[in-house]
C-alpha cells in the first residue's frame, strides 16, 4: 500500500513538474490513471512515445496531444474515471479511451454524442435541451454594422480614426446589400447590360435582376455560360476548410484534399494545415499538385495545428496575428492581389472549443487587429472553424464590427446549415464585409445552384459525380470534425 501511495505522490509532482515548465498558456493534464500512472503526452507528428495500440491524439481541453487507446462505446475502457468517447475536436467516428471530463465536455476534443436533444430559443439545437446557458448575446444579427457606423470602437480615438481602417464606414456601412435579395443581381451596378452581345450569351443577361443560374463561369460546370463570365467581372469562390483527418489533424490521409479538389475553390480558409514532414518543399509540393501551379499558399510556422490560407492569385502580404487565448495556432492572414482595383485580406481563423466567453475574447482581438491593419476600401474574409455553438454567440456579434455573419446562410442538398460532423452545430463559415456580400452569388457546381452558397458533405451531396474526386465517405472518415463551407462573389476588375 505504501509503495503504491509514494508511485501516486511521485506522478502528482512529475504532473506538477510538467505543468509549470509548460507555462501558464497550456493547460493541465488530467489526474493520475487509477493504477498510479499518468497520461504520456505525445509529439505533434511522432507517435514514437505511446504504447503499441495506442495513438497519439489530440485534445483541445488539454491544448496537447496524448497517447489513447481506441475502444468499442459498447465495452467500455475498464479504468476508473476513464470513458470510451469519441476522438478528435469534435468526434468522428473512431472512439478513444479518454478522461471522464474530457468526454462530459462535449466539444472539448470529443463527439457531440447526441447532446443535442432540442431546439434553443434562437432556433439552433442547444445541449440538453438548455436555451444557449447564457450564451445568446441577442439575437441573431444583432447589432450587425454599429461599430463601423461610428459606434464606440471607433470614436474614441485609439488609433482606428487616423484613416485607416474604420470611420470611413465603408466596410460595414455600405448599405445593408443583403436586404437587396440575394442572391439577384439587384443593385449590381457593373451587371446591367454588360453581357448583352457577347456571343452565346447575348442578351441573355443585360440588365436582369438575377442571373439564374446561367452565368457559372466556371469552364467545367456545363451550365448555359460555362466558361464566360460577364465582362469586366470575376468569379471567386472562397471556401472554409478544416477538413484534416486521421489520427494527427493532417491532410495526408486524402479525404480532405478530395473535398476541396471536387469544388474547385480560388481561396481557401485552411486549418490544421499539417501534411507529411511539415517542411515548406514538402507543403509547396502539396499545393501544388492538389490545386495546381498558380496557386500560392501562406502557412503559419510554429504551430502545432496551423492555419493557413491557398490562393489563386498572388499573395503580396502575409503573416499571423496573436491569439492570446491559445498557444497552439493564431490567426493567418494574407493580401491576395485579386484581378480588379482592390486586394482581398483574408483571416484564417480556428477559435477555441473553451466557451462562447473565451471564443468572443477572441473575437475581440481580432477585430482590433483588422481596424489596425486593414484598409477600409480593400475587401475582407474572416473564414475558417468558429466553434461556435449557435448563431447568436457573443463572438459574433463582435465580429460583426467588421464583417457580416448573419442570414441567409449557406447550407447543403438538403437544407442543412449546420456545419459539424454530426451536423447539428454552426461551427465553420466563411464571413465577408459588407462590400464583398453585395457580389455575392449562387454557388454554381455542375447543374446544381446553393443560393446562399454550399456546406459540403459528401455524405448528401448528389450527383457525387459533380463534386470528383471526393468520395462518399471522405466527410465520414475518421476523426473528420467538421464541413467545408464555399461562397461565391462576382468581384468586377475595373
Amino acid at each position: 500500500m505504501m509503495k503504491r501511495l509514494f508511485g501516486l505522490l511521485g506522478a502528482w509532482l512529475a504532473l506538477i513538474g510538467i505543468v509549470q515548465a509548460c507555462g501558464p498558456d497550456m493547460q493541465p493534464l488530467p489526474p493520475p490513471r487509477a493504477d498510479g500512472g499518468t497520461w504520456v503526452v505525445c509529439g505533434e507528428q511522432d507517435a514514437g512515445a505511446c504504447a503499441p495500440g495506442e495513438h497519439c491524439l489530440y485534445v483541445e481541453r488539454y491544448e496537447r496531444s496524448v497517447c489513447a487507446r481506441p475502444c468499442d462505446a459498447t465495452l467500455g475502457c475498464g479504468e476508473t474515471e476513464v470513458e470510451c468517447c469519441g476522438g478528435g475536436e469534435d468526434g468522428g467516428v473512431g472512439g478513444y479511451c479518454l478522461p471522464r471530463d474530457v468526454c462530459e465536455q462535449g466539444d472539448a476534443g470529443v463527439a457531440d454524442a447526441g447532446s443535442d436533444v432540442g431546439p434553443g430559443p434562437d432556433g439552433g439545437t442547444e445541449p440538453n435541451g438548455s436555451p444557449d446557458a447564457g450564451s445568446d448575446a441577442g439575437p441573431e444579427g444583432t447589432d450587425a454594422g454599429t461599430a463601423r457606423d461610428g459606434g464606440p470602437q471607433t470614436d474614441a480615438g485609439t488609433g482606428s480614426d487616423a484613416g485607416t481602417s474604420v470611420d470611413a464606414g465603408t466596410r460595414m456601412d455600405a448599405g445593408t446589400p443583403m436586404d437587396a435579395g440575394l442572391p439577384a443581381d439587384a443593385g449590381f451596378p457593373v451587371d446591367a447590360g454588360t453581357d448583352a452581345g457577347t456571343g452565346p450569351d447575348a442578351g441573355t443577361d443585360g440588365g436582369l435582376p438575377s442571373d439564374a443560374g446561367t452565368d457559372g463561369g466556371f469552364p467545367g460546370d456545363g451550365g448555359p455560360d460555362a466558361g464566360m463570365p460577364d465582362a469586366g467581372l470575376v468569379r471567386i469562390r472562397i471556401m472554409a476548410s478544416n477538413l484534416s483527418s486521421g489520427n494527427n489533424q493532417s491532410y495526408d490521409p486524402g479525404h480532405g484534399t478530395r473535398l476541396m479538389q471536387g469544388v474547385r475553390p480560388d481561396v481557401v480558409l485552411i486549418q490544421e494545415f499539417n501534411y507529411g514532414d511539415n517542411t515548406p518543399t514538402t507543403i509547396s509540393n502539396y499545393v501544388t499538385s492538389s490545386f495546381g501551379v498558380p496557386f500560392r499558399y501562406y502557412r503559419e510556422a510554429g504551430a502545432q495545428i496551423p492555419n493557413g490560407i491557398i490562393s489563386r492569385w498572388p499573395i503580396i502580404a502575409s503573416g499571423e496575428w496573436d491569439d492570446p487565448q491559445v498557444s497552439n495556432r493564431d490567426f493567418a492572414w494574407a493580401r491576395i492581389d485579386i484581378p480588379g482595383p482592390k486586394d482581398l485580406w483574408a483571416v484564417s481563423v480556428h477559435l477555441l472549443t473553451a466557451n462562447a466567453t473565451v471564443r468572443n475574447s477572441e473575437a475581440s482581438s481580432l477585430v482590433q487587429f483588422i481596424n489596425n491593419n486593414v484598409p477600409p476600401g480593400d475587401y475582407l474574409v474572416i473564414g475558417g472553424d468558429f466553434n461556435t455553438d449557435n448563431r447568436g454567440e457573443p463572438c459574433l456579434s463582435t465580429l460583426s464590427q467588421v464583417v457580416s455573419p448573419g442570414a441567409p446562410y449557406p447550407a447543403d442538398r438538403n437544407g442543412n446549415s449546420n456545419t459539424n460532423f454530426n451536423r447539428n452545430k454552426p461551427y465553420d463559415d466563411v464571413l465577408v464585409d459588407g462590400d464583398l456580400r453585395s457580389l455575392q452569388r449562387p454557388t454554381l457546381i455542375g447543374s446544381s445552384a446553393f443560393p446562399n452558397g454550399l456546406v459540403l458533405d459528401s455524405r448528401v451531396y448528389t450527383p457525387l459525380s459533380e463534386i470528383a474526386p471526393a468520395q462518399a465517405g471522405d466527410s465520414a472518415a475518421t476523426n473528420m470534425q467538421h464541413m467545408g463551407v464555399i461562397k461565391d462573389f462576382l468581384v468586377p476588375t475595373n
